[in-house]
């Protein structure tokens, strides 16, 4: 059973930086790729990194600026770092895995997996 649990979201200020946790099981880095997806409420739910099969990383160009995608293949976790963090950055955080590298640029309709998601609030 593919299992996917972010954690590490919460209240940050504006201008302040979180990481997202999301750790994996059930599959292997081999077999899909992995990604951090979020939905501002109210909007559609759209891609912000991933990390494909082999490693490489891919972003949203809107987000390569501040987040920065990374994982520790030993713990089965993939990391959101995200800095200079803004209000309209409030949305739930999902990680997901299968399809997500296209889905950075094509939407989210292919993901495979779904994690529960994480909210991340700014405050102003």
């Amino acid at each position: 059973e593919v299992q996917l649990q972010a954690s590490g979201g919460g209240l940050v200020q504006a201008g302040g930086s979180m990481t997202l946790s999301c750790t994996f099981s059930g599959f292997t880095w081999r077999d899909y790729g992995i990604g951090w997806f979020r939905q501002v409420r109210g909007k559609e739910r759209e891609g912000v990194a991933a990390i494909s099969a082999d490693g490489s990383t891919h972003y949203v160009d809107s987000m390569k600026d501040r987040f920065t995608i990374s994982s520790d293949r030993a713990k089965n976790t993939i990391y959101l770092q995200m800095k200079k963090l803004k209000t309209e950055d409030t949305a739930v955080y999902y990680c997901a895995a299968g399809g997500v590298v296209g889905a950075l640029r094509h939407g989210p309709w292919a993901v495979v997996f779904w994690g529960q998601g994480t909210l991340v609030t700014v405050s102003s």
